[in-house]
């Protein structure tokens, strides 16, 4: 081998160290921070390698997508906001499929007669992930950003319609695999999966997004690995094998936290059931004064903040660090309870907080914080529903019956901050608003938390 291409090989090799890193080390929110740089360095070091060891025809296309990519990528970063990044983090799997979707068209052009069996096998593949999780990435990204509604759309014999066209997409990868001159049925096959990644998505309630979001990075890391080993490229192997499996086990641990089947999430609609069920829940909510609501954060021993999307949408985050700062002063002990599926993303609470500043040490996880909450005086949820509903708990009837919850009605008192008394985007009533332990107050979180803080320090 020339030393060009042992630079390459040693530049993957390390960019592959980097990646196994960095995916261990963003488990945990105190290293996640470290293992995003090094994940960042893992790719500089692949694409070093491979354009130092590779044969460049033509720079122009490299500086272009280069030039490009980084315009797009600084200017979304700057200007997306921390409460859009599920639709940013869609929108990211969609241009990865893309473009696997791409390099894939581009083999087919060039080299379909010179690929063997194998490799014209994981040419199919790569395009139709790449290709379906494209446009599912982009209707989810439209949910979330609210261009499209976030309920189920459903029509009749929709799972006939969507299994029709799994089949002919399906027959269509095996025709042009036996017979790859057949560039009509190649491009048929390519048509059909865009229209699939439609279909699997637009069935799905904003509600169910965050399994959504973590099955389309499962799909994107797939077709990103199926685009190495057409290419032989290893590290492209191993970074997509990563992003894909890891995708799926957090797939899986979502649709454990929602109580849903994964089954029902591979094939698509799983959330159509309960986005349209209601419960009417008898009992009337009792509102709380803002004085009345400060004098119990004031006076309590333990409080814990149950943040959601409504904390999200409100850009609350550094209110509430501000208002568990003032309690923490006066002596009371403050966490910070994380459901698995709080906002529309996994971590999405997560790194709210964080942006916040708010320590790593107070945030607890549904299993650490559930068995603290019969011994706290005040439990704050802040635009949560569906993830703090008791129903789920108490009530084998319930289309939710069997999700783990945030069990915040065993605490001593129950502060929920609302715009009003709408039900969340489950469309199923809460009965926690109803309890004799629970007051709320309404208003924009934001404001409600910060006229919180300054009520407090009149206490």
């Amino acid at each position: 081998m020339s030393l060009t291409t042992y630079f390459m090989e040693a530049t993957y090799l390390i960019a592959s160290i980097l990646f196994i890193l960095s995916l261990k080390m963003m488990s945990h929110p105190d290293t996640a921070r470290r293992g995003m740089f090094l994940a960042e360095g893992g790719m500089f070091a692949a694409i070093v390698g491979t354009l130092v060891g590779t044969e460049i025809i033509s720079w122009t296309w490299i500086i272009a997508g280069l030039a490009l990519g980084s315009i797009i990528g600084a200017w979304m970063a700057i200007t997306v906001p921390m409460t859009a990044m599920p639709q940013r983090t869609a929108l990211s799997h969609a241009f990865g499929a893309l473009a696997a979707a791409l390099v894939g068209v581009g083999e087919f052009l060039v080299h379909i007669n010179d690929l063997g069996g194998i490799k014209r096998g994981a040419l199919g593949f790569e395009i139709m992930l790449g290709a379906l999780t494209t446009t599912g990435s982009l209707i989810a990204a439209a949910k979330l950003q609210g261009i499209i509604q976030g309920k189920p759309v459903q029509f009749r014999g929709q799972n006939i319609v969507n299994a029709a066209i799994f089949l002919s997409m399906t027959g269509c990868f095996i025709y042009s695999w036996i017979h790859p001159e057949a560039a009509a049925v190649f491009y048929t096959m390519l048509g059909l999966a865009f229209v699939f990644g439609v279909m699997l998505v637009i069935p799905i309630g904003s509600a169910d997004m965050p399994v959504v979001m973590s099955l389309l990075n499962s799909y994107a890391g797939l077709a990103a690995a199926a685009t190495g080993f057409v290419l032989g490229n290893n590290v492209l192997i191993i970074a997509g094998t990563l992003d894909g499996f890891s995708g799926f086990i957090l797939s899986v641990l979502m649709c454990k936290a929602m109580n849903r089947s994964i089954t029902n999430v591979l094939f698509g609609g799983f959330g159509a059931a309960i986005a349209e069920a209601s419960t009417d829940t008898g009992g009337v909510m009792r509102e709380i004064s803002l004085d009345d609501a400060a004098m119990q954060l004031a006076f309590a021993n333990r409080v814990i903040f149950v943040p959601g999307y409504g904390l999200a949408t409100a850009q609350a985050q550094h209110a509430v660090r501000e208002l568990g700062e003032l309690l923490e002063e006066r002596g009371v002990t403050v966490k910070y309870a994380i459901h698995p599926v709080a906002g529309r993303m996994p971590g999405h609470m997560n790194v709210l907080l964080a942006e916040a500043n708010v320590p790593y040490s107070s945030l607890y996880e549904m299993e650490q914080i559930n068995p603290e909450f019969s011994s706290t005086d005040v439990a704050v949820v802040i635009g949560a529903n569906d993830v703090v509903n008791p129903d789920a708990r108490d009530n084998p009837k319930s289309l939710i019956a069997g999700m783990p919850i945030l069990e915040v009605d065993r605490a001593k008192s129950v502060i929920v901050l609302k715009r009003g008394q709408g039900r969340g985007f489950s469309g199923l009533e809460n009965p926690l608003f109803y309890k004799s332990c629970t007051s709320m107050l309404y208003g924009d979180a934001k404001s409600s938390l910060s006229h919180l803080a300054q009520a407090v320090q009149h206490v």
